[in-house]
């Protein structure tokens, strides 16, 4: 794709949202649950809609520098805000919209990949891909400028697998009369390899993960197959529910057709409600899985919370109601139905040991994946174990958390 076509295809995608509806204000509360809203916001103020994630765009490979750049760009807008108390809710496709500086920021690494080749063309074009996808970000259903800007990113993805020497494969499922579209990431061909199948958490894209396979599971002989979450990126077509593994097992019972990955060796990665769906998994497809690990993984301890839920920030809120499909959103109900995502109150770490060996481990003090979420996992696993990562910064704590996650894979498929 040419830099011109690159240029014009964001600017025609973008063309009919100069007024496309802000992302904090898509999804409908009831009147008593504007109010706790309202309440919440007075009570706790925060001066972004969004949770900003730097360290991990950072550490998934965008400058630092760069990062800090755009969000200066969107808290310097004098462009009307959909909540002044909010920096990035910037109304309309213009300079200081989230989505708007993103996309600038994306094309620009595209710009980076014409003027070089081979793999750090391919790298520039990864970049890009992130730029656009943290455009989108957090992938709300009706929102139409992260719609547009997940196509950028698949696009940019596309054409960074044609320049890079890894080998990646876009492999479609069929499910429910739908498609459900994974991507394969391998170093070869010529013979089966291992395969570990990774989902990270409700607002992140498939496409994210390209990090870690090149940094982490390339050189160790690992193929990675990625999948979204149901209701994000290619799967939004389908709702969340309390089977949160169902895509999952179903990719994972069509690998046996796959012919360059090796069906016997199936590992699993979930980051944080990935990591729910993977273990998950590893109770109903004990036969088919060599090992787990769940990082961050909300798996009982939240959902039966019902005041945790609540104060979550808005974002999440919106997030979780986008992905159930909810038109209007009562708060409390809403936190009483999440008790059956609970995989203690589905029975399942409550009766039953899984053969699957699960390493579940977080960050110290993570809210959303207490260390006692953990144990329970540990206890209903074949040597199963619990890792708090206590870490100095964010970053140690990401590098430390793979380390032990990957050398548990390694040391589960050799058995």
């Amino acid at each position: 794709m040419s830099e011109e076509v690159s240029k014009n295809l964001s600017e025609n995608l973008f063309i009919n949202h100069k007024q496309a509806k802000e992302t904090s204000n898509l999804i409908r509360y009831l009147p008593t649950s504007e109010a706790l809203l309202t309440e919440k916001k007075q009570s706790t103020p925060a001066h972004w809609y969004r949770t900003l994630r730097r360290v991990q765009w950072a550490w998934q490979g965008l400058d630092p520098i760069d990062i800090d750049s755009v969000l200066a760009k969107i808290a310097a807008s004098t462009h009307s805000r959909t909540d002044d108390q909010w920096i990035d809710t910037v109304m309309g496709y213009h300079g200081g919209n989230w989505a708007y500086e993103w996309i600038k920021l994306g094309i620009k690494y595209q710009k980076k990949a014409r003027s070089s080749d081979g793999e750090q063309a391919a790298d520039s074009l990864f970049h890009a891909s992130l730029c656009f996808s943290v455009a989108g970000y957090p992938h709300l259903k009706n929102d139409n400028l992260a719609l547009q800007a997940q196509t950028l990113a698949s696009n940019a993805y596309l054409e960074a697998t044609k320049k890079t020497q890894h080998i990646i494969k876009r492999i479609e499922i069929p499910f429910e009369k739908k498609v459900i579209v994974a991507h394969l990431h391998l170093k070869t061909t010529e013979t089966p390899q291992p395969v570990v199948l990774v989902s990270a958490g409700l607002d992140s894209l498939q496409t994210d993960l390209w990090h870690l396979y090149r940094d982490h599971l390339a050189d160790k002989g690992l193929a990675m197959l990625t999948i979204d979450m149901p209701g994000v990126g290619h799967n939004s077509h389908w709702n969340l529910t309390e089977d949160t593994s169902r895509l999952h097992q179903a990719v994972l019972n069509e690998l046996y057709s796959i012919p360059w990955v090796d069906h016997h060796k199936v590992a699993l990665i979930g980051f944080r409600f990935g990591g729910n769906a993977m273990v998950r998994l590893s109770f109903f497809e004990q036969d088919k899985i060599k090992a787990c690990v769940a990082m961050g993984a909300p798996i009982h301890d939240l959902f039966t919370s019902p005041e945790k839920l609540k104060n979550m920030p808005k974002m999440y809120l919106d997030v979780l109601a986008s992905r159930l499909g909810k038109n209007v959103v009562d708060i409390h109900s809403l936190a009483g139905q999440m008790m059956a995502w609970s995989l203690k109150v589905q029975g399942l770490l409550s009766s039953r040991k899984t053969r699957v060996p699960i390493l579940a481990m977080s960050m110290d003090n993570d809210p959303v994946s207490p260390h006692s979420d953990n144990q329970m996992v540990a206890l209903f696993s074949d040597y199963g174990k619990a890792k708090k990562i206590k870490a100095k910064t964010i970053t140690e704590g990401y590098e430390q958390s793979l380390e032990l996650a990957i050398k548990w894979i390694e040391d589960e498929l050799k058995r």
